[in-house]
């Protein structure tokens, strides 16, 4: 019996299907499960770009003791204007214990009208919560607080 004539049509695409799946397969990347305070230096300088981060100008409302870290509201506010000449263009906030320090990325432009965002985050533990702001002119400014956590959020055990 003769091989049919569609054959390499067939051949590719079985090869597409197998490289369709083998596509989607899920990529793992192994992260400590502690968090150290030099995870969130790195993680300050990756957005920072290695530039001295100034104090103040930055109000991090976060609340002082959490009962429950699964759930923690925060509002970060920046006192500067919103002008196009001059304004906040991204606010970022990161924690100190979480394996991913870096929480949460807000890109602003002036049609924002303020500098504020609000959100709610995970804690692990009781821990130091970090702001900064980015301003138009390239200088960084942030606050922080010490937070702390009686019920840790993130430690589920698997069994």
């Amino acid at each position: 019996m003769h091989p049919p004539p569609n054959s390499t049509r067939r051949q590719f695409l079985g090869l597409a299907g197998a490289a369709a799946v083998l596509g989607t397969a899920p990529v793992v990347t192994l992260r400590p499960a502690e968090a150290t305070p030099e995870m969130l230096a790195s993680a300050i300088r990756n957005v920072t770009g290695g530039a001295a981060v100034k104090t103040g100008k930055v109000k991090l409302d976060v609340p002082p003791l959490v009962e429950n870290g699964n759930t923690v509201p925060l509002t970060v506010s920046v006192a500067h204007p919103m002008a196009p000449e001059d304004h906040v263009s991204s606010i970022h906030v990161f924690n100190e214990k979480n394996p991913q320090p870096n929480v949460a990325n807000f890109h602003l432009s002036p049609h924002a009208g303020r500098a504020q965002v609000s959100t709610r985050i995970r804690l692990t533990d009781s821990q130091k919560v970090v702001a900064i702001a980015k301003l138009s002119d390239g200088s960084f400014w942030s606050a922080s607080v010490d937070v702390v956590v009686t019920l840790a959020a993130c430690t589920e055990e698997v069994i």
